[in-house]
């Protein structure tokens, strides 16, 4: 079988681009940097991913030795365009701008990789650097407002080198410009996903071995799945799914969890109410990335005591986790990625298992949507399958904390805001909170800036994209909807209270009844919302909304909502006890992630 082999220098994206040539139906291999090539049976061309350093770092990983005189085609995307300018005679630079998310790329001469492509398309990138001058025997292919070099190719050669991403959905014809590289490489179509379940259920069986399998089991697509499919490789009496109330549910989850898992014939299910347990753990905690490991530690703990109450071996059972690839790249999960934010389900605890081999994950090298696939080969219900997705650390990690010490914003950050916000018509602010973002490869923890002005979405995501581009200091922008101008806001101390968990639970049953009953339910990826511990006065709250368009999670599009549903939901959100302000969050990912923890 022809194999096309993916070089992973710990970008984002490297399992994205595996995906997409599984799309394609060629089978792909992801290798370490300096792995042997000549040892990749049926091997047909080399792809070089993105990653999160500069070429010029003392610790960058160099370009393959083996490609210094490449023998088959190459196409390096992002660093991997960089690598291939810079080690073959080119140069690269520190760009002016900074490109995030969508751009517009101009294509001058439509061959190789960009061959039926139309004169501009939408691409979406990711980066600081840029391509200076190009090497020996290369010529420019496209350009962006921003990027001259932003497709460089040697088509007598073969080599091609994309400063964007072409495996995220949002780069509208990516798939295209992969598959012409897989024709250029003359790859047979052979590999299909038609029997991945047959084989997990291989392998689940064959991991496990005589041992039985705990699973958590939170009720959403990811870990029902898994429980599926361990229930199928194993048998119902060797497999115990969990659910656990960790105090972070939304309004009555566990309760609909499990009436719905049983009617659905899942008889090996128990459920543990330990929120006391978790709200413990984190009282007083306010770092994000703290809280999130107290809660991956935790999960361990009720699972130990309750192995323990049941009399069972622990020994003899293996922890089961609906573990998917973006939850590994985004904790740095492989040897040259950053860490984005720690999942719950990568915590030390967690990683110790991993290395002990006690953890089955069947689903880890997939995303969600090929989980939503696989779920339907199991024929489990739409309504499941259908669900938006929802963190295994639930609303801890939408419900942001505070010391209430001041974070001023420094006036050069706000005058440079207003500056590019002024450009739209738009007035702003920067508020003194942080939210996690990832740009460039990299994990950012910095202000959102606030926007004021008419809703005008192509507008704003034009001021939003500029903003989170242009001033380094801000990686998310959110939209004032209430009240229509902005309080002087200030942080107060806030912890991970039931109290507060209370309120947020509140506004999200506010917001998903509103989608719900106005259709946009099933048009949406994800919608959270997220309370800010800002105020006023002493101890309100703000409410954020934070919609999103997308598939594999990897890349998001912020998503408007309909004005005749999003009025009244501001309305009615601005009604609850405390709240002082309504926010949309405007971002794509990148530059924010998902959640704002």
């Amino acid at each position: 079988m022809d194999t096309l082999a993916i070089l992973d220098y710990g970008g984002q994206y490297v399992h994205l681009i595996a995906k997409r040539i599984r799309a394609l139906n060629v089978f792909s291999v992801i290798l370490d940097p300096d792995a042997n090539l000549d040892a990749v049976p049926g091997l047909k061309g080399v792809i070089l991913s993105g990653g999160p350093n500069s070429v010029y770092d003392p610790d960058a990983p160099p370009l393959n030795s083996q490609l210094l005189d490449p023998k088959l085609p190459v196409l390096g995307l992002c660093y991997g365009h960089h690598l291939m300018a810079h080690y073959w005679g080119g140069r690269v630079t520190p760009g002016a701008t900074k490109e995030y998310g969508f751009a517009q790329l101009r294509v001058g001469e439509p061959v190789g990789v960009l061959e039926g492509l139309g004169a501009e398309e939408q691409v979406w990138m990711s980066h600081g650097d840029t391509v200076a001058e190009l090497p020996s025997g290369f010529r420019p292919l496209a350009s962006t407002a921003d990027c001259p070099v932003a497709v460089m190719g040697d088509p007598e050669r073969g080599l091609y080198g994309l400063q964007f991403h072409p495996e995220v959905t949002h780069t509208q014809h990516g798939l295209a410009m992969l598959d012409n590289f897989l024709r250029l490489c003359g790859c047979s179509r052979e590999w299909t996903m038609g029997n991945f379940v047959e084989s997990a259920v291989a392998d689940i069986r064959s991991q496990v071995g005589e041992r039985n399998v705990f699973l958590f089991v939170s009720g959403g697509v990811d870990s029902t799945v898994a429980f599926a499919l361990c229930n199928r490789a194993l048998g119902e009496e060797r497999v115990l799914g969990v659910h656990i109330d960790n105090g972070f549910m939304r309004q009555h989850e566990t309760h609909l969890v499990e009436q719905f898992l049983r009617a659905e014939g899942f008889t090996n299910l128990r459920v543990v109410d330990a929120s006391e347990r978790f709200l413990s753990a984190v009282a007083g905690v306010t770092d994000p990335q703290e809280k999130r490991r107290i809660i991956g530690r935790v999960f361990v703990d009720v699972r130990d005591e309750v192995i323990t109450e049941l009399g069972l071996d622990p020994n003899h059972w293996m922890l089961g986790q609906g573990t998917l690839y973006p939850d590994i790249i985004e904790s740095g999960g492989t040897a040259h990625a950053a860490v984005i934010k720690t999942h719950h389900n990568r915590v030390d605890v967690i990683q110790e298992l991993l290395a002990r081999g006690m953890v089955v994950e069947p689903l880890s090298q997939l995303y969600k949507d090929e989980v939503r696939e696989v779920g339907r080969n199991l024929r489990l219900p739409a309504p499941l399958l259908e669900r938006h997705p929802f963190p295994g650390p639930g609303l801890s990690v939408r419900c942001l904390c505070s010391t209430g010490a001041s974070d001023p914003v420094p006036p050069s950050v706000e005058a440079h805001v207003q500056e590019v916000a002024g450009r739209f018509g738009l007035r702003s602010h920067v508020l003194p909170v942080r939210s996690v973002g990832v740009q460039g490869d990299f994990r950012t923890y910095a202000h959102p800036a606030v926007l004021v002005g008419e809703v005008d979405w192509e507008n704003l995501e034009r001021a939003s994209t500029a903003i989170t581009n242009e001033v380094r200091e801000v990686n998310r922008v959110v939209l004032l909807l209430r009240p229509s101008e902005l309080p002087p806001l200030e942080p107060h101390a806030a912890t991970l209270t039931r109290e507060r968990l209370d309120l947020l639970r509140e506004a999200d049953d506010l917001a998903m009844r509103a989608l719900a009953e106005s259709g946009e339910m099933g048009r949406l990826f994800q919608m959270p919302t997220i309370l800010l511990p800002l105020s006023a006065g002493e101890h309100g709250e703000c409410v954020v909304l934070r919609p999103m368009e997308s598939t594999d999670v990897m890349t998001a599009r912020f998503a408007a909502l309909k004005e005749s549903m999003l009025q009244p939901l501001a309305d009615a959100l601005m009604g609850l006890p405390g709240v002082e302000a309504i926010f949309y969050d405007i971002t794509h990912k990148p530059p924010g992630t998902m959640e704002w923890e």
